[in-house]
């Protein structure tokens, strides 16, 4: 397939200098899986695959400079956003997507710490400002622990009622206290459908997370519905996880 004629998919995100998680994961899923990635850095990073030092926050200016100038170029019906600096500055990304698209469909995987326990937010203004966003995209990518700190007032079953009431959620099962793997789909139209671990051998990757979410958005680009979205995301995850026994994974399987 031509480079033309693959859809072109956008990630938002940081740069993870080992490649592993970040916007190098998301362009190497996105071709993969047959789409053509465009990426907006929001973070250079100083890590490798097992410890995190830094985070360089990019300026606003510079993210709205890559994006305006990447997107009058190419036609970009999904975008997947990682880490950003804040919510507020999330917020002025979304606003701006939607200006230049409206139809556009985001994913937000809401990355709220590294692996190493590196903290990319503060808890109070992470949840001040999250009605804002949570309305305005098409689906957010959480995994267990990201989840409880959306709304902590409330148990887990109100948490899901509340965020599948605004957006589509697909919560990610690897830091599940039980039936660790088991990833489900809320969807605003109130269905629910569960994606359980299938394959033996796998072991973790190092931005696994993100890999999953940016799988989703290729589907979604190449015209799945949202639910076979998730089902070819969680094979393509399995995949990933079972290629090699290092925290980096293989991508040509």
């Amino acid at each position: 397939m031509s480079t033309t004629n693959r859809p072109f998919v956008l990630s938002i995100a940081g740069f993870d200098p080992s490649g592993g998680a970040g916007l190098l994961a998301d362009v190497k899923t996105f071709e993969m899986l047959g789409c053509y990635g465009l990426a907006v850095n929001t973070a250079n990073t100083i890590q490798n695959d097992k410890k995190f030092e830094a985070c360089h926050w990019t300026s606003e200016v510079i993210i709205f400079q890559q994006l305006e100038l990447l997107l009058e170029s190419f036609p970009v019906g999904i975008a997947k956003i990682g880490i950003v600096e804040n919510l507020q500055v999330l917020t002025k990304v979304i606003d701006k997507l939607l200006v230049i698209n409206q139809n556009i469909k985001i994913i937000w995987d809401p990355v709220l710490k590294s692996s190493s326990g590196f903290s990319f937010q503060e808890p109070h203004e992470f949840q001040k400002n999250l009605e804002s966003v949570m309305e305005r995209v098409f689906l957010v990518t959480p995994n267990f622990e990201e989840l409880q700190v959306f709304y902590p007032e409330l148990n887990m079953e109100e948490t899901i009622r509340k965020i599948s009431s605004q957006t589509n959620l697909y919560l990610k099962g690897g830091h599940r206290p039980e039936f660790i793997g088991l990833d489900e789909l809320f969807t605003t139209e109130g269905e629910c459908l569960s994606f359980k671990p299938n394959r033996t051998g796998c072991s973790e990757k190092h931005g696994s997370g993100c890999v999953v979410s940016s799988a989703l958005a290729a589907h979604l680009a190449l015209g799945d519905s949202l639910p076979e979205a998730a089902r070819k995301a969680k094979d393509y995850i399995e995949k990933i996880l079972a290629s090699n026994k290092t925290l980096l994974a293989n991508h040509n399987i």
